[in-house]
């Protein structure tokens, strides 16, 4: 218990994301997944440290070298008989039996609360049916604006339903803004802002990004998926060619001939890399999101992404629409939509510019919006970008 003990009085609780009340419920068996880097494992320690009696509370992380000689059931049992009653375990996507043990371990204890982590593209129900109708899983972000704002200004905002920025959003910003000035953040928030480990050292994210990024293609796809180590370099193939060239409508057929797959092994590779959340399909509402369906566009799924993967600068359109979407789709249903940028929730229509930006696009359009960067605030159907950040 000391290495759990050690890591849990070295967390800093100086910002605790709201996701944190998720494990507060009475839901004995709770699973986060979520991209690496996001901030899984503060969160469990965090959660130790503020929510709990340590002596009644374990954390461990499953690719410990601990567990290649012992059984994980067994660890629980023991655990529960010194008097345990909360058993959090990181990484569960590293251990080869994870699913059956952690049922094992539920069935077998009725007092006992288990939490657990994985990677974003972790199949819970595929792994074991029994246990996915026994978890409630909750998928865990990157920062959004609101919360990056919220921790570079010491500022407390609260999250903003999205009826709410479209009916009253004038009066909103001016309770911001006599706070804080949001756009004094918003550039280096799209440069530095959604993977917590900016707070490390700002000069080597993008390095650290990448690195995660080939972390994450090179063991969480293997581990996760049936898609063999001899197989990774395609992926990467395709991910810098969708670095390169995003948003784009992908041409299937040129795209499988360059990286030498099949049409269906390369829709397939698109769906992997945005279930790990690193690119992210836009698709037609009418035609649905099938692992077979053809995506109407491609981007990356943040725009810290965009200035990490590409080795051109970063099309400041994109940039934008990147940030709308990456925000948005937490929370709601965002498709593809021939007039304008995106459809959201089957209802609202968005088309996402520069202040100067006009409404020839959406004109006609019932429910239909600007989303503007660079502006302060914003007038009628005209919103500023930065304040769908607050979504969550």
């Amino acid at each position: 218990m000391y290495f759990s003990d050690k890591l849990v009085s070295e967390v800093s609780t100086e910002f605790i994301r709201n996701k944190i009340a998720l494990l507060e419920t009475s839901d004995r068996l709770i699973g986060i997944k979520g991209a690496r880097g996001v901030g899984k494992t503060t969160l469990l320690l965090q959660f130790i440290k503020t929510k709990l009696a340590h002596h009644k509370a374990v954390y461990v992380t499953l690719d410990d070298i601990f567990f290649s000689e012992n059984r994980l059931i067994d660890f629980i049992d023991d655990f529960v008989a010194l008097g345990g009653e909360y058993v959090l375990l990181d990484e569960v996507h590293k251990y080869p039996n994870w699913s059956q043990e952690i049922k094992n371990a539920y069935d077998r204890h009725s007092q006992l609360k288990i939490i657990f982590t994985g990677s974003s593209i972790l199949k819970i129900r595929e792994a074991y049916a029994d246990l996915s109708r026994r978890a409630v899983v909750f998928n865990l972000e990157g920062f959004s604006f609101r919360e990056y704002l919220n921790l570079k200004t010491n500022q407390s905002f609260p999250v903003l339903k999205l009826t709410d920025i479209l009916e009253h959003h004038q009066e909103i910003v001016k309770d911001i803004w006599k706070i804080v000035k949001p756009l004094a953040f918003f550039e280096s928030y799209l440069r530095y802002g959604y993977y917590p480990f900016f707070l490390e050292n700002q000069e080597t994210y993008h390095q650290k990004l990448r690195e995660i990024i080939s972390l994450t293609l090179e063991i969480d796809l293997p581990y996760n998926t049936e898609i063999s180590h001899s197989k990774i370099f395609h992926i990467k193939q395709l991910l810098y060619i969708i670095a390169e060239s995003v948003p784009f409508k992908p041409n299937i057929q040129k795209i499988s001939e360059r990286i030498a797959t099949s049409r269906n092994t390369l829709k397939q590779y698109l769906h992997i890399l945005d279930e790990a959340q690193i690119i992210a399909l836009l698709f037609s509402e009418k035609k649905g999101m099938s692992s077979l369906t053809k995506p109407e566009k491609i981007y990356l799924h943040h725009p810290n992404l965009m200035y990490s993967l590409s080795e051109s600068d970063a099309d400041v359109g994109t940039v934008r629409e990147t940030f709308f979407l990456n925000q948005l789709s937490a929370k709601h249903e965002v498709f593809y939509t021939e007039k304008g940028d995106f459809r959201v929730d089957r209802k609202y229509t968005f088309e996402v510019g520069g202040k100067n930006k006009d409404a020839k696009q959406i004109q006609g359009i019932e429910h239909a919006f600007l989303a503007k960067d660079g502006l302060e605030a914003g007038f009628g159907r005209e919103i500023p970008l930065w304040l769908f950040g607050f979504l969550y």
